[in-house]
């Protein structure tokens, strides 16, 4: 077994309720499956007050920036909120800071807009929900759209479509870091039918 890695998902207000659960439940079922000994899954918000997700479910950081561990695995949530978080001085400095000493760093749906106002989207492939590519456009105009793909990745970096695409995405990177087999282990128990590696 390799080393245990944490995994950080950022949470905000307005944040899009699968985009942070289903990865959530991914990595924790398969450390959960292999005595807890890949993953440490977390949660993560700008302070410890409660979040409001879309739609109102109110969820509670575990940590926040300053009492943050070190981060291997950065997982960024997609919902409206993001709008927001764009003109957030201190949540893109944040990521700015914690992307340059992650192993991975992951947007789900439109998350992606955090990733392309920092310019790390720039002359690459991404993927974002569906009714954001537009938008994707303008935040980045030399960047590569990959509207037919789930996923996508570019180094370091995994960009994903609109919600239930974060969940693929999670598994995909369960396999790549202990194993298909693991990750289909993952899926039989949570029955979902994620069909081995695709892209």
């Amino acid at each position: 077994m390799n080393k245990k890695r944490n995994i950080g998902i950022l949470i905000f207000d307005h944040a899009e309720v699968l985009d942070f659960a289903g990865p959530f439940e991914v990595f924790s079922v398969t450390s959960e499956l292999n005595n807890f000994e890949p993953f440490d899954v977390f949660t993560v918000g700008e302070s410890l007050e409660s979040i409001s997700a879309v739609n109102g479910l109110s969820v509670n950081p575990k940590y926040d920036f300053k009492n943050c561990p070190t981060i291997d695995i950065l997982i960024i949530a997609g919902g409206s909120g993001t709008r927001k978080l764009m003109k957030n001085n201190a949540v893109l400095n944040w990521i700015s800071q914690v992307y340059q000493k992650t192993e991975l760093t992951l947007s789900i749906c439109s998350g992606s807009r955090l990733l392309g106002v920092l310019g790390l989207l720039d002359d690459k492939p991404y993927c974002t929900h569906h009714q954001v590519y537009e938008h994707m456009q303008e935040l980045v105009p030399t960047g590569d759209p990959q509207q037919e793909k789930r996923f996508v990745s570019t180094g370091n970096i995994y960009t994903s479509g609109g919600i239930s695409a974060g969940i693929d995405l999670s598994f995909h990177i369960v396999a790549k870091l202990l194993g298909e087999e693991s990750a289909n282990r993952t899926a039989t128990y949570m029955e979902y039918d994620w069909g081995g590696e695709k892209s």
